[in-house]
């Protein structure tokens, strides 16, 4: 048995002893005991626990795997979280005035991806559990929404009906202004049977829309989202916005960096998130690279009254950024990368005239590189405002306003 001393946490959450040593729910300042296996300590016993601790909301959390950090305290992760991006930011040689941290209440996460098996006794569906490919039953998550957690007993429905024995389904739920859109991947071939069997599911459940590997099932309502003032229908399993209040602390943070921009170009703009509450009072042009996405923007845009005209443009923006020519068209950009960041349209920006970007990301460590790029071509960060729509995950969210 070893005793040891938490110095930090990592950026995955768990806590690091001098080694390193990796040790799960554990605290910075925390005396732990138990046995060490290569660079983890297993079944840690908690000696002296930090202020910062709290017991947990929710009774699957040492078996499931989707909560990391339920045992700190909201100031604690609130803090952490803006270190983590403060840090990301000084290995870049930046700095940057921050705004309090916008963290989502429980029970907010409006999209999931659920796992389902079938087993001897019948099928079980939730999340994988902490550091293990088994499956948690989760009935009384205080992550997800309630939509999401009364949508169960279906998916053990749809994992008995389409899942196989050697193989395991992955169940995307999105809770939308219309219902639960669901998107069903790893299942059996989509013959007449299963086709008839799923439909009938999806009448049962009143989902708004079931899609099977790609192929659709049953559309009983549009799964609508509105962004402003337009209602938008996404493809299947499109990326959207974890929590309601996530993305609209993300909307006011992107509308008050573009201010009275009259003309915006909304890169890596997904179904319109931004673009169409910016079209409220500015003319939009919105890029995405998947032309699905890009096609509901549009649509959505077309229905909707009382907006600015938005272009879309389906482009691949890591091969294909936006040069200093296009971008001079412009008096902002907006651009919302994945995790990889978008360094090559950073350089691009940086090359323009371009003097206004409202930047969000989900990865500090990206999103300080390539605000590096503009800050080396004379933009500044004027604010950051860290954004926690992943509750009890060490995920990080950050909107900015960068200014020449």
């Amino acid at each position: 048995m070893t005793r040891l001393t938490i110095a930090r946490l990592g950026h995955h959450g768990d806590g690091i002893a001098p080694g390193p040593v990796f040790v799960p729910m554990a605290l910075p300042g925390e005396e732990v005991e138990g046995e060490i296996d290569g660079e983890r300590m297993q079944d840690c016993r908690i000696v002296t626990p930090s202020p910062d601790r709290v017991k947990a909301p929710c009774r699957h959390y040492r078996a499931c795997g989707g909560c990391a950090l339920m045992h700190a305290s909201d100031g604690f992760v609130a803090d952490w979280k803006q270190d983590v991006v403060r840090q990301a930011l000084a290995a870049q040689g930046l700095d940057a005035p921050f705004r309090p941290v916008l963290t989502s209440p429980p029970r907010s996460r409006r999209r999931a991806t659920f796992s389902g098996r079938r087993t001897k006794q019948g099928a079980v569906v939730g999340l994988h559990g902490r550091r293990s490919g088994a499956i948690v039953d989760i009935p009384d998550c205080q992550l997800l929404h309630p939509s999401l957690i009364a949508l169960l007993p279906l998916l053990e429905e749809i994992t008995l009906t389409g899942g196989s024995r050697k193989a395991e389904l992955s169940l995307s739920a999105t809770v939308t202004d219309t219902g639960v859109d669901l998107a069903v991947r790893g299942g059996k071939p989509l013959e007449q049977s299963l086709f008839s069997s799923l439909s009938a599911l999806a009448e049962k459940a009143d989902l708004a829309r079931l899609a099977w590997d790609g192929d659709l099932i049953a559309t009983r309502r549009p799964p609508a989202r509105r962004f402003g003032k337009a209602l938008v229908v996404p493809p299947p399993g499109a990326f959207l916005q974890a929590t309601a209040e996530g993305e609209a602390g993300l909307v006011a943070a992107v509308t008050e960096a573009v201010g009275d921009a009259g003309t915006v170009a909304d890169l890596f703009a997904g179904c319109g998130t931004f673009a169409l509450p910016l079209a409220a009072t500015a003319s939009v042009h919105a890029v995405e690279g998947e032309a699905a996405m890009v096609a509901a923007l549009d649509v959505g845009w077309r229905g909707a009254t009382g907006l600015h005209r938005v272009t879309t443009e389906a482009r691949d923006l890591f091969r294909r950024p936006l040069l200093p020519d296009e971008l001079g068209c412009f008096d902002a950009v907006v651009i919302d990368p994945p995790r990889a960041g978008a360094e090559a349209q950073a350089a691009q920006i940086a090359a323009s005239a371009l003097s206004l970007v409202a930047a969000v990301s989900c990865n500090p460590v990206t999103f300080a590189r390539d605000a590096r790029i503009l800050t080396d071509a004379g933009f500044r960060i004027d604010w950051i405002q860290v954004v926690d729509q992943f509750r009890w995950s060490p995920h990080v969210e950050v909107s900015a306003r960068l200014s020449r």
